[in-house]
């Protein structure tokens, strides 16, 4: 995930302040984890305070999130020049945990735009920062 001061998904949304999230989907990941990992990132206090502190979180900022699927995040590079993305998720397992992790984001208070599942995209994203954090839940 990173801060951003603005992101676009090209098919998909456009968000002003907020995250940029980039969901890698593994063949292991649950329903459970999704949800787990919603509310970590909502809460995360990765945003200013007056005094410049990492003290306020997407939610006590009232920021946005982008929430781009990517299943290059799964590769595995231990072997060869050619990643093997025989660890991520098939697209019919992937696409639920998915849409799951973007509803919980939503019922927790965030405004969520998404790309496009499964599609090539274009994404643009003004860093902010920048802050760049890897969450594995």
């Amino acid at each position: 995930m990173q801060r951003v001061s603005r992101a676009r998904s090209t098919p998909g949304g456009e968000i002003g302040a907020g995250m940029l999230v980039l969901l890698g989907v593994a063949q292991e990941d649950t329903a459970a984890e999704a949800e787990r990992l919603a509310g970590k990132i909502a809460r995360l206090r990765i945003f200013a305070d007056d005094s410049g502190r990492f003290a306020r979180s997407l939610l006590d900022v009232g920021g946005a999130a982008l929430v781009v699927s990517q299943f290059t995040l799964i590769a595995d590079t231990a072997k060869g020049n050619r990643p093997s993305f025989g660890g991520a998720a098939r697209p019919d397992l992937a696409e639920p945990l998915y849409e799951q992790f973007c509803a919980t984001l939503r019922d927790l208070g965030v405004h969520v735009e998404t790309g496009v599942f499964g599609a090539r995209m274009a994404v643009e994203l003004e860093n902010d920062g920048p802050v760049t954090i890897v969450l594995d839940v």
